[in-house]
């Protein structure tokens, strides 16, 4: 690839993305990297108006009735203890997290941890994928979970994979919901977003979350609509944040034609602008 073209940006491509709570950080960063921003909200947070299993959970963990907590995000280990406080006092549930084996997937569940007082026994490492949880379980419990009641702090969807995992390895599993993504209440800008793909009017999408595919599908309903955006992403360049979004993006037959060294979203764009010209030509797309 030649060098000064593989630092020269974007070149005023049109750069599709999927981003809500950083929209606004991602044109920055694709405008500084000199693509013009398509970005369309996706997705939304919601807080689960209804608790009782976030309750549940705090019953069993005052009761010592839990052995092992995984905590998935910061902002839904924030949240859950935001909903435990409206029933237990903060020093009861440190001091009954403090007597169980805390797990986090990434710096952010920590941080909360830290507010606490509190450090994981277990920190998994990157890319932070349910595989990854399952390797560092299996390093610290050679012999498996057998007896253990584990429970897991879900963000805004289930993984299947991840507590069927631990089932396999004899664990009791309590999933503990705490908030669910749903689609943005105005759905304008992301089904303009999509026309724009299927017109071939954008050659290049960053995906920084595994829910923004499944919405991409949601929205679209139709089955040849489909079928279109996986022929015309196919000429694209497909940009995925890290293994979780690409595992999704595969699962609906699309293309992943980049992973960032690092999964973060300021990598993401500077990487993709400088890889973009060489994909696109292997994928004998011309620039648009």
């Amino acid at each position: 690839m030649n060098h000064e073209l593989s630092q020269s940006g974007f070149q005023g491509l049109r750069v599709g993305a999927l981003e809500s709570r950083m929209a606004p950080e991602m044109e920055r960063l694709i405008t500084s990297h000199k693509g013009i921003p398509v970005v369309a909200p996706s997705m939304q947070e919601v807080p689960l108006s209804d608790h009782p299993q976030a309750l549940a959970f705090g019953e069993m963990l005052l009761a010592r009735e839990v052995d092992v907590v995984v905590l998935l995000t910061g902002v839904g280990f924030q949240t859950l203890l935001d909903i435990l406080v409206t029933r237990f006092s903060r020093e009861a549930i440190t001091e009954a997290l403090e007597n169980t084996v805390l797990i986090v997937r990434g710096p952010k569940p920590t941080k909360v941890l830290k507010s606490l007082g509190l450090t994981p026994q277990i920190q998994v490492p990157e890319p932070n994928t349910w595989r990854d949880v399952l390797d560092a379980l299996d390093i610290s419990y050679s012999k498996g979970l057998t007896g253990m009641q584990v429970a897991v702090q879900e963000y805004g969807v289930s993984n299947p994979e991840l507590l069927d995992g631990l089932r396999q390895r004899g664990a009791q599993v309590t999933p503990v919901p705490v908030y669910r993504w749903t689609l943005p209440d105005n759905l304008e800008p992301l089904r303009q977003l999509l026309e724009q793909i299927l017109n071939k009017e954008i050659p290049v999408l960053l995906i920084t979350n595994a829910v923004q595919v499944d919405h991409l599908i949601k929205v679209l309903e139709d089955p040849s609509k489909i079928n279109q955006l996986e022929t015309v992403l196919s000429h694209m360049m497909v940009a995925s944040i890290g293994q979780l979004a690409s595992e999704r993006l595969r699962h609906h037959g699309f293309p992943v034609d980049l992973e960032p060294s690092h999964p973060k979203m300021g990598i993401l764009v500077k990487e993709a602008s400088q890889a973009v010209h060489s994909i696109l030509a292997t994928k004998n797309t011309p620039p648009i």
